[in-house]
């Protein structure tokens, strides 16, 4: 059963993608422009997307540090003008693998700059826009990481817990307000974030794929969107055993 207003139909559809430049967020980006929706690409560096931008007008291309508070509402301001925003996607992620037994305080601290407090920002610019006009979509891109402890994730994991309690609370107080909300969480995707991990990936799939999941699941309205199936199904189990078997098995399958 879908938790929002399903989204069938993309022509014409106004969308913001914060964190877009490559991985998820671009495949995601180039998924929604070829299904009709007029796309707004931010991010830091524009990699892929100026090339992409320069031969298509349905695509704009917006520089932007979701650290910078200032920027965030600048840039939010100018597409507001341009006209109201039927999504916005938080994609923005950083990553690196940190366990306590080393642990790195400024690394943690720009996890959740970026992870968490980035995606804030970006709320505060856009929901008075979306609560004045009683419609939109927000979608944050969270991740399996963030179901329950998970070794290597002492800095990845909790901001993208927080981004789930985030999306739940969100969803709860904007339903009523005409406002839908969804929160994304894949497993492992073949981006450049994931090229840093020094072990087998178990249902590696292609960000191609994880986009064609995240239309779907807005598709059919979800508010949980999460995929591969064959892992994340695995995942939910696990996430309701009790810590005196879940610990010891998430020991004995990932050797730490």
């Amino acid at each position: 059963m879908g938790l929002n207003p399903q989204i069938a139909n993309w022509q014409g559809r106004r969308v913001w993608l914060v964190g877009a430049s490559t991985g998820i967020g671009l495949a995601c980006a180039q998924a929604l422009r070829a299904a009709g929706a007029q796309v707004v690409v931010s991010a830091r560096k524009p990699q892929a997307v100026l090339d992409w931008a320069a031969q298509d007008l349905g695509v704009q291309w917006r520089a932007l540090d979701v650290c910078d508070p200032a920027q965030v509402q600048a840039t939010a301001h100018a597409l507001l003008a341009e006209g109201p925003l039927d999504m916005v996607v938080y994609a923005a992620g950083y990553y690196q693998a940190q366990r306590a037994t080393a642990m790195d305080l400024e690394n943690m601290l720009q996890h959740d700059k970026v992870n968490y407090q980035g995606a804030l920002h970006v709320l505060d610019a856009v929901l008075p826009g979306m609560l004045a006009q009683r419609s939109g979509h927000i979608s944050l891109l969270s991740s399996v990481a963030g179901w329950r402890g998970l070794p290597n994730g002492l800095a990845y994991g909790p901001t993208k817990a927080a981004l789930i309690h985030l999306a739940e609370t969100l969803y709860l107080d904007l339903q009523d307000a005409g406002i839908g909300v969804s929160v994304v969480n894949p497993g492992f995707v073949d981006t450049p974030l994931t090229a840093q991990n020094k072990f087998t990936m178990p249902a590696l799939i292609s960000p191609e794929e994880a986009a064609r999941e995240m239309l779907k699941g807005w598709g059919k309205g979800q508010f949980d969107i999460h995929f591969p199936k064959r892992f994340t199904l695995w995942l939910k189990l696990l996430r309701v055993l009790p810590y005196c078997w879940y610990f010891p098995l998430v020991r004995r399958f990932t050797g730490l």
